[in-house]
């Protein structure tokens, strides 16, 4: 059996020996990543493959029948029907890439979509074109990437190693649809934690599901690390891509660890939900930050106005769909059904938009309402900047269960990692820093710690401290009479307003403003006027001037006479009482401001920075003192020195 580097070695020596000078560093991997899938399958397919060779000869069954025949007798998932291998087309140099087009196309229509998104019949005509394509055969048909020289995981391990090379020479290109896999480690072990007791036993049975599946990193982690705790357990993964070059490494990932390529579909999750109806026992995710949904726009908007379905509670701005992740992830969770299931849990990576984006009553504000107030959220983890491959902003992971252990519900714990971390030796893209095991156990002791957690990094949150209530507030007016030929033209120009009227107004001379109405409506009663409503207010509005020193305005209705244009808004949390706070917080400032509950809206966010903010201790003027008589020393002695 092969030792691990040694393996690692051989495949990578492909670029030293063959690609170098031929295609761009950056691009190494794009050759070896399918080379080394090719040789994966053969390896695997070696055993039965005389068999199905023979089962093809003596069957009727036209061509198209053959792969239902094949995994009926064979149990294969993924099958060739050629009699060549890299060995034969190896063993010439006539002909070496037609052999392998046609080896190529003879592989089952679910491998034949891995080839075309991995562009390969383009990169062997380059290879060709350098006179290299005969050496890069030769040299991969002499690695056994078979189950018997590999140990248990080595394939999926030497895969993974593969695409991390790979993409330490193109960081910005990882980005796109490769986690990190320390950051999917933590996930998991946050996950499982709480489901330890559930993973042991002769057969437990657990299902993952990816909706944004990428290289399938997630779904192979989880698989690995529930079957490092129990060997016998039976774990059946599932994940969805919407990008060909994405799902052509997530289908060889599964297919080098012995799984059917079949469990990556392709398509657009939120558009076209390729598992609809299925729910799982996990959910992992890291959707795309900041990318629109328009593509998605016109099924999500018809989706939303089913009650209960996937999107039914909100929908977030067009320019960014994690939300939509979210609730798509929600709704993927298996349900606690009368206490016998524990429920699903979920973990997804997100930008910090998810947070606080949305105002309230807005689509993205009634999404972060259903997850809190619905008992959805269990935890949300701050990781540190510069974690991800294409992008040095913060990260959080959001933990979502649909059965929260009894001292949890009600309660969400929000966890500061931001500072725990490990810088890297040589840094991929954006990334710089990892999560080494020390600070993976270090998150994972505060979750689990939860209300003994170290509140530096750990605090445990209600639903209420996260809601608030914006109150608008207002300026109240303060006005005095002001009656002269200009005013009164103005008052005097309703078309209620007869000729009489004038004289009405001209009395209004020295009267204050708040006592207009019931001066109006006496005089105009005594000249036997009508006052109306209407001509009162117009009145009263066209004989108003501000000053400061009058009493509040009080219009003819008995109300506060308030400036619209001076709103501003006051943010409460829904943990205090509303009067009180303004009380305390606004009148002493503002006495003339009023508010309007009948325009307060409610909302929720979750402000991780804020929570965790650490005043910075400025130092005493003493030790400024001292600081700068050290300082002045130093350039004393200076000055000394050049004078001798």
């Amino acid at each position: 059996m092969a030792s691990s580097a040694s393996l690692h070695q051989a495949v990578w020596q492909t670029a030293d020996t063959y690609l170098r000078g031929v295609v761009p560093r950056q691009s190494y991997g794009d050759y070896i990543l399918p080379f080394t899938v090719l040789r994966r399958l053969e390896c695997l397919l070696e055993p039965t493959k005389a068999e199905v060779l023979q089962t093809i000869k003596h069957t009727k069954f036209p061509e198209g029948m053959w792969g239902a025949l094949i995994r009926s007798e064979h149990g294969l998932s993924f099958y060739n029907t050629s009699e060549l291998s890299m060995g034969v087309i190896g063993g010439s140099d006539d002909h070496v890439k037609k052999g392998l087009l046609t080896y190529l196309d003879a592989f089952s229509d679910n491998v034949c979509d891995v080839w075309t998104a991995f562009k390969f019949p383009e990169l062997l005509n380059k290879l060709e074109e350098n006179n290299v394509l005969w050496g890069v055969v030769k040299h991969f048909s002499n690695i056994d990437l078979s189950d018997e020289a590999l140990g248990e995981n080595a394939m999926g391990e030497l895969f993974e190693n593969l695409m991390y090379r790979s993409f330490s020479e193109n960081g910005q290109v990882a980005g796109e649809f490769y986690t990190p896999r320390d950051a999917i480690r933590l996930m998991v072990d946050v996950l499982l934690s709480s489901d330890d007791d559930g993973l042991y036993g002769q057969a437990p049975a657990r299902t993952v599901y990816d909706p944004a599946a990428g290289t399938g990193g997630m779904l192979l982690v989880a698989k690995r690390a529930m079957e490092e705790l129990n060997p016998k357990i039976q774990v059946s993964v599932f994940g969805q891509e919407l990008m060909a070059e994405s799902l052509a490494l997530g289908k060889s990932d599964l297919i080098v660890s012995g799984i059917s390529p079949d469990a990556i579909r392709d398509g657009d999750t939120l558009a076209d939900d390729r598992y609809e109806g299925e729910q799982y026992d996990y959910v992992l995710s890291n959707p795309p930050y900041g990318s629109d949904w328009k593509r998605s726009k016109d099924t999500v908007e018809r989706e939303s106005k089913v009650e209960g379905s996937r999107f039914s509670h909100g929908l977030p701005p067009v320019s960014d769909g994690q939300m939509l992740f979210l609730s798509h992830v929600v709704h993927k969770l298996k349900d606690k059904e009368h206490g016998t299931t524990k429920g699903g849990r979920a973990g997804v990576v997100t930008n910090g938009s998810p947070l606080f984006t949305g105002a309230p009553g807005s689509g993205a504000d009634k999404i972060r309402d259903w997850l809190i107030n619905g008992n959805l959220i269990d935890a949300i983890i701050a990781l540190p900047t510069d974690m991800f491959y294409n992008t040095g902003i913060a990260t959080y992971i959001w933990i979502l269960d649909k059965n929260k252990e009894e001292k949890r519900n009600g309660k969400i714990q929000l966890i500061d990692a931001s500072g725990t971390w490990t810088a890297m030796r040589k840094g991929m893209g954006n990334k710089r820093r990892e999560l080494s095991e020390t600070d993976r156990e270090f998150v994972l002791g505060l979750y689990n710690a939860f209300e003994d957690a170290d509140p530096n990094y750990s605090k445990i949150v209600t639903p209420d401290e996260l809601g608030f209530i914006d109150v608008p507030m207002y300026r109240v007016m303060r006005y005095s009479t002001l009656i002269d030929d200009s005013t009164v033209a103005a008052a005097i120009s309703h078309k209620q307003a007869l000729t009489g009227h004038e004289a009405v107004v001209r009395s209004c001379q020295g009267v204050a403003w708040n006592d207009l109405p019931d001066h109006l409506k006496k005089t105009a009663k005594t000249a036997g006027l009508k006052m109306s409503v209407t001509l009162l207010g117009h009145i009263m509005n066209c004989v108003a001037v501000e000053d400061p020193g009058a009493p509040e305005a009080i219009d003819h209705k008995g109300n506060k006479v308030i400036d619209k244009a001076s709103k501003i808004t006051e943010r409460i949390p829904l943990t205090e009482d509303v009067d009180e706070h303004m009380e305390r917080e606004v009148l002493p400032f503002a006495p003339d401001l009023v508010w309007d509950m009948s325009e307060a809206k409610t909302g929720y966010e979750i402000p991780m920075t804020r929570l965790f903010y650490k005043t910075e201790v400025m130092p005493s003027l003493e030790e400024l003192d001292a600081e700068i008589e050290t300082v002045l020393e130093s350039i004393r002695a200076r000055f000394l020195e050049v004078k001798e």
